[in-house]
């Protein structure tokens, strides 16, 4: 399991984030530079334990409403061949040293791990915790669908990124990764925390906003579905 370590990023995470936003289509201009907070997330493995992956949860607090963006990002200690147009920056590490932070939509190890968690096949893990599941994240699987998946492309619209993965020899799935995230409708008495609306649809939801008292509310991380 990976090791969350408790020492200096610089730029940090955010500042990162903030310089890359306003270049992406999904972004909303607020006619300011982005003041983020940070607002939730989950980690996944990556089973030869090099790769960082983070789904980041930032909140962007310069117009007149909040905005909240879902930012799924990979750390590598080189950078990753073919992926130029991924990059988001790099950030010197006060134990590893250089890293070079992905957008995670575009990093086959993300990719494969994103689809293995769906499939039931990954366990996300707390963000900011070494060694520690994370139970809110909570996925259905896709019915009869191999979770290795032979490549994959990206293609990001106004609100979310599609992530098409070839899975057989003529099979796809297109997994849909929204960008601007919002709260699921609550269910009276817990439910399904609004996953009604999916339908059949292969999922991932956390609770990236905690609502008052103790309560949070969920949002939709991830969807897949067969083409």
């Amino acid at each position: 399991m990976s090791i969350i370590y408790r020492t200096t990023l610089t730029p940090s995470k955010l500042e990162l984030i903030a310089a890359w936003l306003p270049t992406r289509s999904w972004y909303r201009l607020t006619g300011r530079a982005p003041e983020l907070v940070k607002a939730g997330g989950f980690r996944l493995e990556d089973p030869e334990g090099e790769v960082g992956i983070e789904f980041m949860v930032v909140t962007d607090e310069s117009g007149n409403q909040p905005t909240t963006y879902h930012v799924p990002m990979t750390y590598r200690g080189a950078l990753l061949e073919g992926a130029e147009g991924a990059l988001i920056g790099t950030m010197e590490h006060g134990v590893l040293g250089q890293r070079w932070a992905y957008d995670g939509t575009r990093d086959p190890v993300l990719v494969a791990q994103l689809m293995a968690l769906i499939q039931g096949a990954a366990e996300p893990q707390a963000q900011s915790e070494s060694h520690t599941p994370d139970p809110t994240v909570r996925t259905r699987a896709v019915v009869a669908v191999p979770v290795q998946a032979t490549a994959f492309s990206a293609t990001d619209g106004l609100e979310e990124t599609e992530v098409l993965l070839t899975v057989a020899t003529e099979g796809q799935v297109a997994i849909r990764v929204p960008r601007i995230l919002r709260a699921l409708p609550l269910v009276a008495g817990g439910g399904d925390e609004g996953t009604q609306a999916l339908g059949g649809l292969g999922y991932v939801t956390a609770p990236p906003w905690r609502l008052a008292g103790d309560e949070t509310s969920r949002a939709v991380f991830a969807t897949a579905e067969p083409r």
